[in-house]
């Protein structure tokens, strides 16, 4: 598979904060009676072979997420670099992402990052009062200081940064406050993630500070339109990005909205690999790369019959939609509401996704047609 992305997990789980919607932070008791969570040196530099293996390149994506990734040390990724350029192939090059709180770096990590070319994702959920709202330390304190401190630190030693905000039921109703906020941080890149919390067995409800499927597109629809006026080309929005890419015909780039999924896997710190970063249990876990090789894992029958299944079970509610090549039904992890006629399968936030890309999409037409002016050729 030449199009994957493994998020691989360093110390697995582990976190030095508590934010109120972690979805991983449970994912340690999968390990309750293990060594540790901390990545061996050895299988470290095995997992850093395969993935090289793996990749057609010429660049190789490395992805190091948590849990909280930088509670492994600064050492441990300098190590990481050591590795990648002692198994690296001529021509080709390594680009590592990190994901972090940032409440950890300081001046040396952020000297290591900017010399090696890290790229860095930072959550952040917008001004204090909305951060601290669900993001705070184990004993309840605020992080948003330190958070702040981290940001700034990246911008100072300009690392390539992201934002990625949490969106929920708090912030939800505030799209352009949190929107202004990060353009007043000179934020270039960032991703809205909408908080969905299924609260019981079926799936049929969800936590308090979920943000609804209507809020989180009328969310969108205010940023896209601030955004169309005043930021396009100083600020880039992932989702916006992504309906964007189909007015030139391009695929998606970002797992939620392809056609399939099952090309962002998970590495956990002792070698165990699941399917996806929320499918992280016992049912999706399909081997471990001291025994099978990544390549064979990425390329496994239950692997790709993963990620058929989020076209093989699109409603057909899904299927004759006009915005479907925007969406394709979106994160399976979402799919637990029935369509209008009762099948089962629908996305929870089809309501704000649909409102969202068909908001949009007059603006994506006649980009499209702009485009196609521009390059007669092209069809």
């Amino acid at each position: 598979m030449d199009d994957f992305q493994v998020f691989a997990k360093p110390v697995g789980a582990m976190c030095n904060l508590a934010c109120q919607y972690c979805y991983y932070l449970e994912k340690k008791n999968l390990y309750p009676e293990g060594p540790g969570f901390h990545m061996s040196d050895d299988l470290l530099e095995e997992y850093i072979i395969q993935h090289i293996d793996a990749s057609s390149g010429p660049d190789i994506f490395f992805s190091w997420h948590g849990g909280e990734p930088t509670l492994a040390g600064l050492q441990f990724f300098q190590r990481i670099v050591e590795l990648q350029q002692k198994h690296l192939p001529e021509n080709f090059r390594i680009i590592n992402g990190l994901q972090t709180n940032g409440t950890l770096l300081n001046h040396e990590w952020c000297l290591s990052l900017k010399k090696e070319n890290f790229i860095v994702g930072i959550s952040m959920d917008g001004p204090e009062s909305f951060h601290s709202a669900n993001r705070f330390r184990k004993d309840g304190q605020s992080c948003f200081d330190e958070v702040l401190r981290g940001y700034q630190l990246l911008k100072t030693y300009e690392i390539p940064c992201e934002i990625l905000c949490v969106v929920n039921s708090s912030n939800a109703p505030y799209p352009l406050e949190i929107y202004r906020y990060f353009k007043h941080l000179k934020a270039e890149f960032i991703t809205f993630i909408p908080l969905v919390e299924k609260i019981n067995s079926n799936g049929s409800l969800v936590s308090e500070q979920s943000v609804s499927a209507k809020v989180f597109g009328e969310f969108l629809c205010a940023i896209f339109d601030e955004w169309k006026t005043s930021d396009i080309g100083s600020v880039k929005i992932q989702v916006f990005e992504e309906a964007i890419r189909t007015a030139f015909g391009l695929e998606h780039t970002l797992c939620i909205f392809k056609k399939t999924c099952g090309g962002v896997p998970v590495l956990e710190s002792n070698g165990d690999f699941y399917s996806c970063d929320h499918f992280v249990n016992e049912t999706h876990l399909l081997g471990n790369i001291r025994k099978t090789t990544l390549s064979q894992l990425l390329e496994s029958p239950a692997q790709k019959a993963f990620g058929q299944a989020k076209l093989a079970f699109l409603p057909d509610y899904c299927m004759n939609c006009e915005v479907r090549e925007m969406c394709n039904g979106a994160c399976p992890k979402d799919r637990f509401a029935d369509t209008p006629d009762g099948q089962p399968g629908l996305n929870y936030l089809c309501e704000g996704y649909k409102l969202f890309f068909n908001h949009c999409k007059p603006f994506v037409v006649k980009v499209a047609e702009v485009w196609r002016l521009s390059n007669p050729g092209i069809q």
